[in-house]
């Protein structure tokens, strides 16, 4: 059995908010880029490919990021354009891509072409 050093834990109501939610923005995309194949090697290998599990996760984080980009400062535009990228990468792996406007959380970012 292996030990481990103490790490300090840091208290959640320690964390500043900005911090808190550009973390929850990370996991979503890093979901995302997961569900759309990105993460492997050859993304076009499409062994990981769910679209329907990834359009669910894009709308979240463009929820997220609509209501909380006040907040985000100089964090805003880097996790802006990692959305779109994503909402981008969806269109493209979809085999019928969605009309722009409809496309996954388009209804809150508006249409990514």
């Amino acid at each position: 059995m292996t030990e481990q050093p103490d790490v300090p834990v840091r208290e959640l109501a320690d964390i500043p908010a900005v911090e808190v939610i550009s973390r929850a923005a990370v996991m979503l995309m890093s979901s995302a880029a997961e569900k759309l194949g990105l993460a492997e090697e050859d993304p076009n290998g499409g062994s990981r490919l769910d679209l329907d599990e990834a359009r669910r996760v894009i709308t979240a984080l463009a929820g997220l990021v609509t209501a909380s980009v006040e907040y985000l400062g100089p964090h805003a535009g880097p996790i802006r354009d990692g959305l779109q990228a994503l909402q981008r990468a969806f269109r493209e792996a979809s085999a019928h891509p969605d009309q722009p406007g409809q496309g996954p959380g388009e209804k809150y970012t508006g249409p990514v072409y």
